[in-house]
């Protein structure tokens, strides 16, 4: 299953394609190409080398400044005694809420986190592998509006919501669910987290995330997932990975806290993040924040060592920088590139899976600037080696919007990451010295053997690029990208088939979840 895809199957059409009424020319090619979207592919295992910034020596000065941050100024963990409790009986200096550590004792603590570990699907095809030579692509996350291009910016509802989680399970370059893909605004704040994993649940049978946006929400997950794969299998096995942000600059606080505790307990997954703007929550230096990010990374994964040694812990961070002169976030530029690599390097440095990157963007729009800025990140995230990668598609507005329409133009990309990262083929086949002895000099490649018995697999062939002459491209109604990922987005939702359960699983899990809303008076915030 951790093997890559041959490039002949990533170009292949669902048997339903197949047997479709026969169609000609260009067009039908494409359509039978977007029919990839039923076709399950394994998670990446990259053959490419990892591409680093940072010497030994930087390596090295960054983890010494890290250790004297912590051992002399130290992190904050706010309203949460359980954790100051366990940091003090580990060896740390505690004074009131600020904890110091001595040089040593963070990273010491971090050594029982695995290097690696499985994350059960219910569908067990679709499990993946996080770390080593793995990169598992999730969806957008966080996004309080959504965005299509015919009744623009709003706040997401669970319609929304339940849309995404689609949208992602019809997409075979997308291996997780991902967790609040959207933010249903329309069910109460305290509620909304049920319908949410349901929802990854019950239309999916790819990985999800839980929620954390309180202990007990986390614990709700927990028991959900209990319901779904059994008590016993979720605490010798981990089913469901949550994003925990730390509260930058060297804040932890107790819902965060909570949340991971909960999880770490039950040998469920963390995505250790410090969320950093740098030049506000961070030094403005590339070296500063990566020096921040070490440190945040080491506390969080000390705590969920302290909870429940050999929990699995990912080394994740999230890094964008400032305009100078306006404050807003910027995105896809050189600094935030070169953090992303410098953090790849401390998450081996820790033996640690890697989270970072995305496809992310500042623009409002699915437009050029929302295709440069996401590039520049995503290419980054590739090089870097990240092994888990969060807002892998829709992202849009600095997080703020999820994009239908960019979910469509991200997802043909993560296709085109799949095959960068497969590299050079070596084989026999791959040198080619077969097509030399075919064509004369002079001659051309396009009739040889070789090329003929390579011809639908040769090069990534995009569903959603338009590379047809100007005139056809105007016969065809002159569509830019954005409006073919329009209509692709309505197409894989018209297909859309949810994956089979267990009648009696999907009724407990209803039941579950309409006790716990009747449980409690909806909250506002």
């Amino acid at each position: 299953m951790s093997e890559t895809l041959s490039a002949v199957s990533l170009e292949t059409p669902a048997p339903d394609a197949r047997a479709a009424e026969p169609r000609r020319g260009r067009e039908a090619r494409r359509q039978a190409r977007s029919a990839r979207s039923h076709v399950s592919i394994p998670y990446i295992s990259r053959n490419i080398s990892v591409f680093e910034v940072l010497s030994a020596e930087a390596l090295a000065q960054i983890a010494y400044n890290a250790e004297s941050l912590l051992e002399s100024v130290g992190i904050e963990v706010r309203e949460y005694p359980n954790a100051l409790k366990l940091f003090k009986d580990a060896g740390a200096d505690i004074k009131g809420e600020r904890v110091r550590f001595p040089r040593g004792l963070a990273r010491k603590l971090c050594e029982t986190a695995p290097s690696q570990y499985t994350q059960h699907a219910r569908n067990a095809e679709r499990s993946v592998v996080i770390g080593g030579q793995n990169t598992v692509f999730a969806p957008n996350y966080g996004s309080p509006f959504v965005h299509d291009i015919d009744k623009g910016r709003r706040y997401g509802t669970l319609e929304d919501f339940q849309n995404f989680v689609k949208l992602a399970y019809n997409c075979p370059y997308i291996h997780h669910s991902g967790g609040t893909v959207c933010e249903p605004v329309d069910l109460p704040v305290n509620k909304r987290h049920l319908e949410m994993v349901y929802a990854h649940m019950r239309l999916s049978d790819k990985p999800f995330m839980g929620s954390v946006t309180a202990p007990e929400r986390a614990q709700d997950t927990v028991d959900m997932c209990e319901i779904l794969f059994g008590k016993d299998f979720i605490q010798n096995n981990t089913v469901c990975t949550s994003l925990i942000n730390a509260n930058s600059p060297l804040v932890w606080d107790a819902t965060m806290l909570g949340a991971a505790e909960v999880y770490a307990a039950n040998n469920q997954a963390c995505i250790i993040t410090p969320f950093i703007l740098a030049g506000a929550m961070s030094p403005v230096t590339v070296a500063g924040t990566l020096t921040q990010v070490l440190a945040e990374v080491m506390v969080g994964t000390a705590f969920c060592q302290l909870v429940r040694p050999g929990a699995p812990v990912i080394f994740g961070t999230f890094v964008s920088t400032l305009s100078m002169q306006s404050g807003a976030p910027t995105f896809g530029t050189p600094e935030a590139s070169l953090a992303i690599y410098g953090a790849a390097q401390l998450a081996r440095m820790m033996n640690l899976p890697f989270r970072s990157g995305g496809s992310l963007c500042a623009s409002k729009m699915p437009d050029a600037q929302a295709a440069y800025e996401s590039a520049q990140t995503l290419v980054p995230t590739m090089l870097a080696g990240a092994n888990f990668v969060l807002h892998a598609a829709g992202w849009m507005e600095g997080g703020l919007s999820a994009s239908y329409e960019k979910f469509m133009l991200d997802f043909d990309q993560l296709g085109a990451m799949h095959v960068l990262a497969k590299g050079v083929d070596m084989s026999e086949n791959g040198q080619a010295m077969e097509a030399f002895n075919q064509v004369e000099p002079g001659g051309h490649f396009l009739g040889c053997a070789h090329t003929q018995s390579n011809f639908e697999s040769a090069f990534y062939r995009s569903s959603l690029s338009d590379t047809n002459s100007v005139e056809q491209w105007q016969a065809e109604g002159s569509l830019d990208a954005s409006r073919r990922a329009n209509a692709a987005w309505k197409k894989s939702l018209a297909e859309y088939e949810a994956p089979a359960i267990d009648p009696g699983v999907d009724e407990a899990l209803r039941e579950f979840v309409e006790k716990k809303k009747a449980s409690m008076e909806d909250m506002a915030y």
